[in-house]
């Protein structure tokens, strides 16, 4: 390689971090270290995270999963999309998509968090609806599941839940 060439990937290389924290991208993985800096427990976002990007002008976040998946918290199940958006603040999250819960037989968008460290809980939000669970449950980042919920979806999961009509299983 030429010394020319050897400079340019050198000046490169040095550069690349640099653009990176102007344009608010965060390293891939650490998505749930940054929860814990926010009051938030790092185990509200599964572990297959691939990438994510932070403003931390004004907190507004991106992550990246490495797929859409279910996770089990206590007797709670969430469904994760492939691409999860919201704005982080101390001890909240709002404007969030991208996180649905099962409620009884439905499926509810969740749209914000707000942690009562006092308390030890959690308050999700779905709109005007609202639910505290203990914080204690996201100490862990949880692992997530291709299809532990997938046949609880859409209105095969109703009908199959409330036993109306005999639905075949994907």
């Amino acid at each position: 390689m030429s010394p020319l060439a050897l400079l340019f990937v050198a000046a490169a290389v040095a550069a690349a971090p640099l653009a990176s924290a102007a344009s608010g991208a965060a390293p891939n993985g650490a998505a749930n270290d940054l929860l814990p800096k926010y009051g938030l427990p790092k185990g509200l976002i599964p572990d297959s995270v691939s990438s994510y990007t932070f403003d931390e002008t004004t907190g507004d976040f991106e992550i990246h999963l490495a797929g859409t998946c279910y996770v089990w918290f206590g007797d709670h199940l969430v469904y994760y999309e492939k691409n999860i958006r919201g704005c982080l603040s101390p001890g909240k999250i709002t404007g969030l998509s991208g996180i649905q819960a099962k409620k009884l037989f439905l499926w509810v968008s969740v749209s914000g968090m707000v942690a009562h460290p006092k308390d030890g809980t959690l308050e999700f939000q779905a709109g005007f609806i609202s639910e505290e669970l203990s914080a204690s449950l996201f100490d862990e980042v949880p692992s997530c599941g291709a299809s532990a919920g997938a046949q609880l979806r859409g209105v095969a999961g109703v009908i199959r839940e409330l036993d109306l009509l005999p639905v075949a299983e994907a």
